[in-house]
């Protein structure tokens, strides 16, 4: 698994070598990897909205979910552990937070950014009338944010050594 990650750390750094310099390289791997994972995640979405719900609500004995929301749901189920597994191992590979902790958060800052999620698509769709798709990628914009500032000053965090800038 670490070579996964190591081959698509010097990817990434390879491509960011060649294209976008200017950018910092922490910000450009989370960048990077958080764009691979919403691809991923927003693939997903699509095909379980439009072929696995058909665009109706699912039922289940204890509740009834709008397709919008069950589809959100086993996106999650990807994004979840290929989110972790790329911040861990390809962007915050310095953090000294101990793997444990560092899931913990993550799952927490996760958690967050599912009642983010879920009520930006809601009042996208249910509010402004929006497509499900546009509605999914406006909602991700406000909880990459949040999710980066997130996982920089709390779940993955670097201490700086005194004198260090």
């Amino acid at each position: 698994m670490i070579i996964m990650a190591d081959f698509i750390r010097q990817s990434l750094l390879l491509i960011r070598s060649w294209f976008f310099k200017f950018i910092p390289k922490q910000e450009y791997l989370y960048m990077a990897c958080g764009g691979i994972n919403l691809f991923l995640d927003t693939l997903v979405f699509y095909i379980a909205y439009h072929y696995l719900f058909h665009e109706q609500n699912f039922k289940t004995p204890f509740y009834t979910f709008s397709p919008h929301i069950a589809a959100f749901f086993i996106s999650f189920g990807l994004s979840f552990p290929t989110g972790f597994y790329m911040s861990r191992y390809v962007v915050w590979v310095n953090s000294p937070v101990h793997v444990r902790l560092q899931l913990f958060r993550y799952l927490s800052g996760v958690f967050i950014c599912t009642l983010l999620n879920i009520g930006f698509i809601k009042i996208f769709i249910e509010v402004f009338h929006f497509y499900p798709l546009p509605s999914k990628l406006f909602a991700a914009i406000f909880v990459i944010t949040f999710s980066y500032l997130y996982q920089r000053y709390y779940t993955f965090k670097v201490h700086q050594v005194v004198g260090e800038i």
